[in-house]
């Protein structure tokens, strides 16, 4: 099972050495960039699910490739 947790800077080296110490966990930090993506990733998925369900309204092609 794969984790995000995301962890103040001042508090993550503590809980990282805690991490590192249990044998059976692997740990990997995350650039700034890629913590991003993985956001931004996370919520256009959560878009879509809310339009596929009829909750939100999906824009015209159109108007999305005009904002570009």
């Amino acid at each position: 099972m794969k984790v995000l947790i995301d962890i103040p800077d001042a508090k993550a080296s503590y809980l990282l050495e805690i991490l590192r110490h249990i044998p059976y966990v692997k740990t990997k930090q995350l650039t700034d960039n890629k913590a991003l993506l993985i956001s931004e990733i996370r919520e256009a998925v959560e878009e879509m699910k809310l339009i596929r369900s009829g909750e939100k309204k999906a824009r015209d092609v159109e108007e999305f490739l005009n904002e570009l």
